[in-house]
């Protein structure tokens, strides 16, 4: 219910600027404009949140929705119950 105030808390201790590390090593230079949990759930601790660009959240969401799709097709199909 305090979200707002998280993330602007975050936004301000980042420098309003994203904080993903480029191949090069380097921060990158785009603004931040998400707050992004860094292990994803419903730990908003100060120390879970991170802020990044709107390219660099994209990013990491597509590739946690690639992870999630994975896993759920390694799951075994549930019988149907009129088959039990």
């Amino acid at each position: 219910r305090d979200w707002q105030r998280r993330r602007m808390r975050v936004l301000m201790r980042d420098g309003r600027r994203c904080v993903w590390v480029l191949p090069s090593g380097l921060r990158c230079p785009a603004p931040a404009t998400d707050v992004d949990h860094i292990v994803p759930g419903d730990d908003h601790s100060l120390d879970n949140l991170r802020s990044l660009c709107r390219a660099h959240h994209a990013h990491k969401s597509a590739g946690e929705g690639a992870a999630a799709s994975i896993i759920a097709r390694r799951k075994p199909a549930e019988k149907h119950p009129g088959l039990l």
